[in-house]
């Protein structure tokens, strides 16, 4: 729209005044403004490595001028022109997700355990991914030579499996002579009982140590399993000599697995080791708007902005997006607020509310001087206790999350630990052993704009 354009003409004549020229034509020339609804503008750029970049550089400064010439207080969502064709203005795309022809009926029979639709130019990518999306990106490209082992670890419902299997299609639709194989520890455990069961090894070996790309998702289920870990040990040394790439997944890095053997960690920790933490409110956003355009379903950023108000994972998202396609076809097909608000359950005072789960954590971060990322990781410094346990009150006490809900946004943690956390805050509460300043964390988060 040409309104967009003349927006963000605006908004770059501004920051152009901010920053060095060769940052200028290297970084913003090629962004654009995609939509403005409320106050949240979605910026599109040509690649991860450069949202990457204007996230952490150059935010503040964008915001500035955006403010200024919005008028209104901004968020700033960024994604891939890729994405951006894909969501906002529907266009074409030719690929594995979205070409219908022969090559895509190709690689799904090629790869029976890969989905089709997990792809790179399908992920909503912001700074909770960032790291990983380009990581597992570069494997694609050059796998064997890039990161060998590339090893990613986050919570349930964060994108982890998606990852692995995009770089499964992109390693196919590279060379579909590859030998590439998708496979869950589960899977490969039940692989060795069997092969020691009927005393027949070598098909076992044959299948797994002549690959070009070996992908196990849920490696932390092979823990005390001895047999099990031998024979992934010597896979893995005999397909590292021969160049092919391995990629795994857990809920925990390698250093946290436990009754895994210490020449397996080792081989674990020794090429690229990411995470994922839980999505923030923005890319919950994006993912909402990509599965929705997926379902061949119109759906706006605001209504976009409840449902992921309401879940806290991509599988979350998922599941509340098709209850309510669901309730939608059997009225008139229309998907409102007040109809998302029905379906979801969200009380007036819920569906106005002014914060979201991150802003909450953000502010009780800074409240306690650390940093979300510390929140989110399991490691228990007592230095992370407090404001954890605090985080996991306020969640519960002004948001209304289940504890599941705040196990997930928290790290992946079980919901006993919440049960724990919120018991342990309340019960110094009502014995003044804690700052009741505490509570006033949320009143403060409207118009602080914690960054982190």
């Amino acid at each position: 729209m040409q309104e967009y354009k003349d927006l963000w003409s605006g908004i770059l004549t501004e920051v152009e005044l901010d920053v060095s020229r060769a940052n200028f034509l290297t970084l913003f020339k090629r962004t654009r403004l995609v939509s403005l609804e409320g106050d949240v503008l979605t910026i599109a750029a040509p690649s991860t490595m450069i949202i990457d970049l204007l996230q952490r550089r150059f935010y503040d400064i964008i915001k500035k001028s955006a403010d200024k010439h919005t008028k209104k207080n901004t968020k700033l969502i960024f994604v891939p022109k890729t994405i951006v064709d894909i969501v906002v203005e529907g266009k074409e795309k030719h690929g594995p997700l979205f070409d219908d022809g022969e090559r895509t009926k190709v690689a799904v029979g090629h790869l029976p355990r890969v989905r089709a639709d997990f792809t790179f130019e399908n992920m909503a990518v912001s700074a909770t991914n960032q790291l990983a999306f380009v990581s597992a990106s570069t494997v694609a490209k050059k796998p064997g030579t890039a990161y060998n082992p590339l090893f990613i670890y986050g919570p349930v419902g964060v994108g982890k499996t998606h990852l692995m299997q995009a770089i499964a299609n992109e390693v196919y639709n590279s060379n579909p002579e590859n030998k590439i194989l998708y496979t869950t520890s589960e899977e490969f455990t039940n692989e060795v009982v069997e092969a020691i069961r009927t005393n027949n090894t070598s098909n076992m070996k044959k299948k797994f140590r002549n690959l070009g790309l070996l992908i196990i998702d849920d490696i932390q289920f092979i823990a005390g399993k001895e047999r099990v870990q031998e024979e992934l040990f010597h896979t893995f040394n005999t397909l590292v000599d021969s160049g092919a790439q391995i990629v795994l997944s857990s809920d925990r890095p390698p250093t946290e697995m436990k009754q895994v053997e210490k020449r397996l960690i080792s081989r674990f920790s020794g090429g690229l080791t990411v995470d994922i933490a839980s999505p923030d409110f923005e890319l919950r956003t994006a993912i909402l708007l990509i599965k929705a355009k997926k379902h061949g379903v119109s759906l706006s950023i605001e209504s976009a902005k409840l449902i992921a108000q309401k879940a806290q994972d991509a599988r979350g998202l998922e599941g509340y997006l098709l209850k309510i396609m669901t309730s939608a076809q059997s009225g008139d097909g229309e998907i409102t607020e007040e109809l998302i608000a029905s379906v979801l359950s969200l009380g007036k005072e819920e569906k106005l509310n002014s914060f979201h789960p991150d802003e909450l954590i953000k502010n009780v971060c800074y409240f306690y001087k650390v940093k979300p990322t510390q929140l989110r990781s399991a490691k228990r410094d007592a230095f992370l206790v407090r404001p954890r346990q605090v985080a996991m009150f306020l969640l519960k006490k002004e948001l209304g999350l289940t504890f599941v809900e705040i196990g997930n946004l928290l790290g992946g943690r079980d919901h006993t630990t919440i049960m724990h956390g919120v018991e342990k805050v309340d019960n110094m509460l009502k014995k003044s052993l804690i700052s009741e300043d505490i509570l006033g964390i949320p009143k403060l988060i409207v118009g602080n704009n914690v960054d982190y």
